[in-house]
Order: structure tokens, then sequence, then C-alpha cells
């Protein structure tokens, strides 16, 4: 594995394992995939065609906006959330390194039990 990959593996894991964390909800993963339209949404017009009410809403962008997922900016009255794709895109990158990083050992393993 090379010293690059190595790196990516092991930075920054708090940031990682909130980021996994945030995600690991139905719910939070429903709003992300309607923020990832690219267009910023209110709790409102998020709440909207929910089972939730806006403060459920509300708790669960907290978790997505700690973890770097979504931001918000005021707008008036209103709070508008935006989908955030770095952190993403982070995930993406560790995701493909430990991908790399275990077909390397298990091509090892396949080649010392050919031995």
């Amino acid at each position: 594995m090379s010293r690059k990959d190595r790196k990516r593996i092991t930075a920054k894991p708090k940031a990682k394992a909130r980021v996994f964390a945030a995600l690991g909800d139905k719910t939070r993963l429903a709003l992300v995939a309607r923020l990832c339209s690219g267009e910023a949404a209110s709790i409102s017009l998020l709440a909207d065609d929910s089972k939730l009410t806006r403060q459920a809403i509300t708790k669960h962008l907290g978790v997505l906006e700690r973890a770097g997922i979504v931001s918000s900016k005021q707008s008036g009255r209103e709070r508008l959330f935006s989908f955030e794709e770095e952190p993403i895109k982070e995930l993406q990158q560790y995701l493909a390194s430990v991908s790399k990083q275990w077909e390397q050992t298990a091509g090892r393993r396949k080649s010392h039990a050919e031995k």
C-alpha cells in the first residue's frame, strides 16, 4: 500500500466516523437525497410529504450539519439547508483506498494459498 493511501485511510478518523454515523439513519439519508438536487430547502419544505414533525426534521438536519454534510443559512424567517458534497467525496476516496488495500490483501492471500 502506498504512503498516500495509508495516510488517506488513517486521516481524520473522527470526521469520517461522524459522517458515517450521520448517514446511518434512513431519515437522514432521505433528507440528503432530497438536498442533493442542488436547491436549498427550508425545514417546512423538507417536512412536506413526511410523517415527521418539523422539530424532528430539525434534529436530523442538525446531525447532518454537524457532520458537514449540509450547511444552512438564514433567509428571512426561514433557515435554508444545502447539500455539501465534500464530506461525501472524502468518504468515496476513503472507501476506494480501503477497497484497494483489501484487494491487495486478498491477492496476497490467494497467491500464498496457491503455493
